[in-house]
Order: structure tokens, then C-alpha cells, then sequence
């Protein structure tokens, strides 16, 4: 059902029935290496190239979500899948692997929301009998597309963020446990004429706050009807940036229900300097770490808003700003909408 006119409530409220999330080497040593159900000791994962390695953190984040739920991948009617790479290259070998129906998701660090809200919405509507949603990044395949590969050494600056090497997938169903998808606000590209791409915390921050205001008149809500409102990924710069644009607006967003993906699973010991970003952050600090926290009696009502720079190389090579986007999923423990 549509209310507003960018958000959608989920009467059936699909399920999350079961999670699979993988990670490198660089998030095995991290803040929240319980987060994830598989971790991988180098960034090649015996392939030849870095995107086919991502192909595989993409099938192993779709299998142990399968096998959690004992769902073979003849049960699922679609897999909606995304990533940073040049037309989704891993995404769409993952696919060709997997043999799963497959939709191809672009929402830069937003894809996994994205992904999340479509396959939703669908399920709310019976349009599938199991949909997989899936979104991944790597760090070394990502560096060389959008900046200079790692082997190059570029010095960056403190504003620049970490792109995070993983995958996290979440099998949605009719019916079951859940955690329940219950709402989602879909967000308007918002530039506001940044075109540095070492500073994308301060390019997605406006669109971050315009989509949160937008949810919170959509459903008639406010920050305390959440236990928790997260980002992904604005890290250190984009945060702040965020909640003072929302403050203007009448939003008063403390640190304690207001948060980042990207300041969540990285140790403030690494160097990632502003923070995490990439659509496999949100990704898996969502499904391995918010929803076991929600699994726990800890959340009941979460806000994950994911955020995505929308630029490409070519873009950037032709001096142009960077249009970002951000989408809002609303992830209960209990079944039914609740206002």
C-alpha cells in the first residue's frame, strides 16, 4: 500500500527467514567479526581476478542463507542482486552460477536497501515464493574502478572512506519468524554539487536527511518511534552532516538512536579513515549484526537508510557533481504494521 507518495507499508509483512554474510580478511579483523558467517584470509579468494572474486563472496552470502533455511535454490523465484562494479559484472556471474531468476540492482552503497524494499515489496504482494536479496563490494575491484588500484599506493585524504569486502544476502518469504519487513520510504536523487569523490559522507549526507524526513511524514513518525535509525554509509563526515540538515527540519537525532554502518564495523584502530562504504557494509552490518541484535529482544523497530553516491568514472573524468540517493527499510521483530 502506498502512503505518501514515496513510501510503502507492507500489510503481509514478509519475512526474513534466514541471513548469509561473508567478509575478507580486512573485516575478520574488525569490530564485528561474529557479524559474519564466513571469512576469507585474502582478498583473492583463489580467483584470478578481484571480481571474480566477488562473484564468489556473492554465491557463498546466497548459499548459507539457502542452507539456513534448508530452501533449495529451485524454490526461489528471484534473486535481486548488486554491486559497484562496471555493469555488474559479479553480480550477474553469480547469477549465471546460481541459476536463480535475477534481477540486477544499481543503488551504489544504497543497493542493499534497494534490493531489499523491491524484494518486499513483491513478496507483500505474492509476486514469489522465496526472493534472495543481495548486495557486495571489494574493496581491491572497487579502488581500481573509481580511484587507482591499490598496488598504485595513492595517498588519500581523511574524508575519503574504506570500501568494504563482503556480501550480505537475506531470503525473504511469505510467512515465518522474521524479523518483517513492514515499510519502506524510496528516496529522490539529491545533488547538491560535490564532485569530490574522496568525500562521499558529505555528497550522501542531504540525501540521507530527505529521505529520513520524508519517512518520518510518510508514516506519521518521529526518531522515538524507532529503537534505532542507522546510515550506511556516511561515516564520520556524512553523520554529522545529517543530523544537524535534520535538526534544521525539527529532528532531533541523538547519538544513541542515530547511527552509521560505516562507523559500526571497522575498528577505530584501522586505517579506514572517515569509515566503511560500499553496499556490502550495510549489507552485512545489517543482516549479521542488527537483526541477531533484534533477534535478541534488543530491537524492535529499526530504520536502516542506505545511502548511495551515484557517480561513475566516466563521470567523474567529465567533471561532473555527484547525484546520491537514499532508501529506508523498516525491519520489525514482531509481525503486522504498527504505527
Amino acid at each position: 500500500m502506498l502512503t505518501g507518495n514515496q513510501s510503502w507499508v507492507f500489510e503481509n509483512s514478509p519475512a526474513i527467514v534466514s541471513t548469509g554474510t561473508v567478509g575478507g580478511p580486512f573485516e575478520a579483523n574488525g569490530a564485528i567479526p561474529e557479524a559474519f558467517d564466513l571469512l576469507h584470509d585474502d582478498l583473492w579468494i583463489g580467483e584470478r581476478s578481484y571480481e571474480k572474486a566477488q562473484s564468489i563472496l556473492i554465491e557463498g552470502a546466497i548459499t548459507t542463507a539457502l542452507k539456513k533455511a534448508s530452501v533449495k535454490k529451485e524454490d526461489v523465484s528471484f534473486m535481486l542482486a548488486g554491486d559497484l562494479v562496471n555493469q555488474l559484472t559479479p553480480s550477474s556471474f553469480a547469477g549465471r552460477s546460481l541459476e536463480i531468476p535475477y534481477l540486477g540492482m544499481f543503488g551504489a552503497c544504497s543497493t542493499s536497501m534497494e534490493g531489499l524494499a523491491i524484494g518486499a515489496f513483491i513478496m507483500n504482494g505474492h509476486g514469489a515464493k522465496h526472493i534472495v536479496s543481495v548486495a557486495s563490494s571489494h574493496n581491491a575491484a572497487t579502488e581500481k574502478q573509481f580511484r587507482y588500484p591499490t598496488e598504485y599506493g595513492g595517498q588519500k585524504p581523511p574524508t575519503a572512506q574504506w570500501t568494504v569486502t563482503a556480501a550480505g544476502a537475506c531470503l525473504l518469504a511469505r510467512t515465518g519468524e522474521g524479523p518483517f519487513v513492514t515499510g519502506a520510504t524510496l528516496g529522490k536523487i539529491v545533488d547538491m554539487g560535490i564532485s569530490d569523490p574522496f568525500n562521499m559522507g558529505a555528497a550522501m549526507a542531504p540525501a540521507a536527511a530527505a529521505t529520513i524526513e520524508t519517512h518520518f511524514k510518510d508514516f506519521n513518525r518521529g526518531p522515538d518511534d524507532y529503537d534505532l535509525i542507522v546510515t550506511g554509509d556516511l561515516g564520520q563526515i556524512g553523520l554529522p552532516i545529517c543530523r544537524e540538515l535534520l535538526k534544521k527540519k525539527g529532528y532531533e537525532l541523538g547519538h544513541d538512536v542515530f547511527q552509521d554502518c560505516g562507523l559500526m564495523i571497522y575498528k577505530e584502530s584501522q586505517p579506514v579513515l572517515a569509515g566503511a562504504s560500499g553496499p556490502g557494509c550495510s549489507a552485512v552490518v545489517t543482516y549479521g549484526h542488527l537483526l541477531e541484535k533484534m533477534k535478541k529482544g534488543e530491537l524492535k523497530r529499526l530504520l536502516v537508510v542506505a545511502t548511495g553516491a551515484l557517480l561513475s568514472p566516466l563521470s567523474f573524468q567529465q567533471k561532473d557533481s555527484i547525484p546520491c540517493i537514499a532508501h529506508a527499510v523498516v525491519i520489525e521483530s514482531t509481525k503486522g504494521v504498527s504505527q
